[in-house]
């Protein structure tokens, strides 16, 4: 693929100029409330619904998706869609169940929650573990995919210089608070939605001319279904005797039915419900404005695979016709997660910087929210705490804002030389199964917190602790101790001459094991028991009113039709 022209630079400068205005625009209009803690972290009650909705699927859709979904879509197919129409029931589940116990209680942070339902104990272990977990496989793989895309896209050569840029791009944005970030995530995505749609329709015209029927997007479709019938099946069939590498390989990264009973809900639900980098939207608004936003969201979830999907699809069957061949390859080596920079090679000259535009939209505001996620909580939950418990709200503010700045330092230091290796992963699998050490040993202690008051706290520190450890031994140990096929598990070959269990079944074990701890030792701890930190609930804040349940079907109706279309 060659340099962007000069056209495409312009339309990617205006873009720059707008969103970085926008931001300055919202910074300055109530800048007096700027002191405030709670409006640099939170923006409370200045999000309408549908700033909170864009600024949610702003904040999720990243490189992650673009680069590592489109790869995956590549090697897959739409099977790997189970992520964005799950997580639609999953924002469903938050919005009606999560969200009014987070707001009845004035909970701002995720640690906070884990304080006022447990101890601060608790709250101290989960703080540390999310700022590792986001600085160092959240905010770096975002950096290093993000990049990569870019570089790619722009001719490559300018890898460093691409990285740094991103990095100050989001600073800039993140230094304003959540205000900024969620009123200029709006922008961001009518950016990658206009851009993603750009982008798939140019493929798939591509695609039906590829196969001479002229430019006609439809027709290109149905020859995707003709050319690679395989990868619009939603679930796989678990592998028998003789099964192929390939096909061993597909099922290890979406095990079946057996992903929908348990790993993939324990993913989706920690990620949209216990995760400050979400929630974090949602936390200053009342009930009703947060509930419609979380909605929204989920409708703008149902479509992200014909945005991030669909290309990675058309990518697979132009290479299998010969087409795209160069540009798969990274260094001489083919790489899945090139597949959509690939695709967007086909742009026309304009086209190509909006695409740029759009992937640099999904980058920014993904790493600026993550970036404030890491400030909120070390600001909040670290810093006011322990190290300066007396600190004035401006003196918080400016940690927030040097906290961020840190935090992208680190990032950029890591991705340098690719520290973390994810240059040589599927990016979008490589933020799952990571995430995965964490989200079943976390989401328990909050499943739990909400709904069973006998939860106490040393059962929460057990749960939190034993279900990391059981993570890793289900992923690095357990086929070696107990063997590859048991009645719990089945160990598939890697190719290289080990065995591992598919990682969401693994996820599906943690999370059950380290519920039955946390009950036991629960029932077991009298004392805990006597002294356990009820949260306020009525049960009339989880009702929901008719035009709120009208979203929740229509939601449900249209995924459910996915699922049968495509099952």
């Amino acid at each position: 693929m060659g340099a962007l022209a000069t056209s495409d630079y312009i339309v990617f400068l205006v873009y720059f100029i707008l969103v970085s205005s926008y931001g300055i625009w919202v910074y300055r209009r109530k800048q007096s409330k700027q002191a405030s803690s709670a409006d640099f972290f939170l923006a409370e009650g200045q999000l309408t619904w549908w700033a909170i909705g864009a600024s949610l699927i702003a904040s999720n859709i990243s490189a992650e998706q673009f680069i590592g979904m489109s790869g995956n879509g590549f090697r897959l197919g739409l099977a790997i869609s189970a992520y964005e129409w799950l997580a639609a029931v999953s924002l469903i589940v938050v919005a009606v169940f999560f969200m009014p116990i987070y707001l009845k209680n004035r909970i701002f942070t995720m640690p906070q929650f884990l304080k006022t339902r447990y101890n601060e104990t608790v709250a101290l272990i989960m703080a540390i573990f999310w700022l590792f977990l986001y600085v160092f496989v959240n905010l770096t793989s975002i950096l290093y995919l993000g990049t990569i895309a870019i570089n790619n896209l722009t001719g490559g050569g300018h890898f460093h210089l691409i990285m740094i840029g991103l990095a100050v791009f989001s600073l800039i944005i993140t230094l304003g608070g959540m205000k900024v970030i969620g009123y200029t995530d709006v922008i961001q995505v009518v950016v990658l939605i206009v851009g993603g749609l750009v982008t798939s329709y140019i493929a798939l015209t591509v695609v039906s001319e590829k196969f001479g029927m002229g430019k006609d997007a439809l027709a290109g479709f149905n020859q995707l279904f003709k050319s690679a019938p395989g990868h619009f099946d939603m679930i796989f069939d678990k592998p028998g005797a003789g099964a192929s590498q390939q096909q061993i390989n597909h099922y290890a990264s979406l095990p079946g039915l057996a992903m929908l009973a348990a790993g993939m809900w324990v993913a989706n639900l920690n990620y949209w419900g216990c995760n400050q980098y979400i929630t974090q939207r949602a936390l200053g608004a009342d009930l009703p404005t947060a509930r419609k936003g979380i909605l929204f969201a989920a409708f703008l979830k149902l479509m992200m695979p014909l945005l991030v999907v669909l290309p990675g699809i058309a990518a697979y069957v132009l290479h299998q016709n010969g087409e795209l061949q160069q540009q798969m390859l990274t260094n001489g080596e083919f790489r899945e997660d090139n597949a959509y920079s690939a695709v967007l090679g086909f742009l026309p000259t304009g086209l190509r910087g909006l695409s740029m535009a759009a992937l640099t939209a999904a980058i920014v505001a993904s790493l600026a929210g993550k970036a404030n996620s890491i400030s909120t909580i070390f600001t909040l939950d670290i810093y006011k705490k322990y190290i300066n418990t007396g600190s004035t709200e401006k003196k918080m503010v400016w940690t927030g804002r040097v906290v961020v700045f840190i935090a992208l330092l680190i990032a950029i230091v890591v991705n340098w030389e690719d520290a973390l290796g994810i240059g040589g992963k599927g990016g979008f699998e490589f933020i799952q199964k990571y995430t995965g050490y964490i989200s079943p040993a976390i989401f328990p202690v909050f499943l739990l917190g909400f709904f069973w008051k006998k939860t106490t706290s040393k059962a929460a520190i057990a749960g939190i602790v034993g279900g990391v450890l059981l993570a890793v031994l289900f992923d690095k140990f357990l086929p070696g101790i107990a063997g590859n096929e048991t009645f719990l598990y089945t160990a598939y070959p890697t190719g290289n001459g080990s065995f591992e269990i598919p990682f969401l079944i693994q996820m599906g074990w943690v999370f059950f094991f380290t519920t039955l701890l946390i009950v036991g030792v629960s029932l077991l701890d009298k004392k805990g028991r006597e002294h356990v930190h009820a949260l306020e609930v009525d049960a009339r804040m989880y009702k929901v009113s008719p035009g709120i349940l009208a979203m929740i079907v229509l939601v449900l109706g249209i995924i459910l039709a996915l699922y049968i279309r495509f099952w």
